[in-house]
């Protein structure tokens, strides 16, 4: 009777290099590479600050709507890989109506990594950036005016794949159906403001 010697020869040598593959307790894992961004991908990618305010913190009256109404500074980082334009939105999610819209700019340059101070109401702008419609029936920034108590003014940025076939006087909701689908990126910036 011939012995299976080849056989329990392999399974001996398989043993062993599972037992050679196998990490040891104290070994890391390996590190996963980072997730590539991805054409829709919406995740907070950038971060989008003011030298105004911090975040969270009181907006200055010069910024408000009775108090000077002009539009604060914004720096943003860089955006995701493919931008090729920005569109700024900025409402007050506590205002009676349930929303309202103070800011709407948009096709900003792909360079752009800041606005200045009191930037021009002007349907367009130098940069070729146009002004849409706030809420107050008025193009370009309509400051903070609550009723009454403290409201929170929420600044949101959009890092887009091209700009948007969109012309002047463009809605909130305009731009954020124009805007589907070709969002890389987001950051948002929280301020308030007490009346």
């Amino acid at each position: 009777m011939r012995k299976p010697l080849p056989i329990l020869l392999l399974g001996t040598a398989l043993l062993a290099g599972c037992e050679r593959a196998a990490p040891t307790p104290d070994a890391a894992p390996a590190p996963r590479p980072a997730p590539r961004p991805q054409p829709g991908d919406t995740a907070m990618s950038m971060t989008l600050t003011s030298s105004a305010f911090a975040p969270g913190a009181a907006i200055p009256a010069k910024h408000g709507y009775r108090t000077g109404n002009v539009s604060p500074p914004l720096q943003w980082t860089d955006p995701p890989a493919g931008t090729r334009a920005f569109a700024l939105v900025v409402d007050d999610p506590d205002a009676p109506s349930g929303e309202w819209v103070h800011w709407v700019l948009l096709n900003l340059p792909a360079d752009t990594r800041e606005l200045p101070e009191g930037v021009k109401k002007d349907a367009r702008l130098a940069d070729g950036s146009l002004h849409g419609k706030n809420d107050f029936g008025n193009l370009g920034w309509d400051g903070p005016s609550p009723p009454s108590g403290t409201h929170r003014y929420v600044f949101k940025l959009f890092a887009l794949d091209g700009p948007l076939a969109l012309a002047s006087g463009a809605s909130k909701q305009v731009l954020l159906k124009a805007a589907a689908g070709h969002t890389l990126g987001t950051a948002e910036l929280t301020g308030t403001y007490s009346r």
